[in-house]
């Protein structure tokens, strides 16, 4: 799935099933259901879902809490846009989901 198929199911109702927690929680916070994207990573313990959890906590203005899941995830507090962190993150989660081609 591209980062353009991806955003033409946003007007779906729901995501689509093969979606992980994470990018499920990136496809809510798309449609601007901050709870129902910080529902889909509260309770996954993957570095993954931290990740997203660090920019969720960021968007909502959580500085402090954002830090703390950026350290879980591994990665370093994003300094650009929200915009383009969700560009990035929703890009490199669904790289995951395709196979690389031989």
């Amino acid at each position: 799935m591209t980062l353009d198929d991806f955003s033409a199911t946003l007007s779906d109702g729901r995501p689509p099933i093969s979606l992980s927690a994470p990018l499920a929680a990136l496809w809510w916070d798309a449609k601007g259901e901050w709870d129902s994207a910080h529902a889909c990573v509260m309770d996954d313990n993957s570095t993954d879902a931290a990740w997203v959890h660090a920019y969720l906590h960021r968007k909502e203005g959580d500085a402090s809490n954002a830090a703390y899941w950026y350290r879980r995830a591994g990665k370093p507090t994003h300094s650009g846009s929200l915009a383009e962190e969700w560009a990035a993150m929703t890009a490199a989660l669904l790289a995951r989901l395709t196979p690389p081609r031989s």
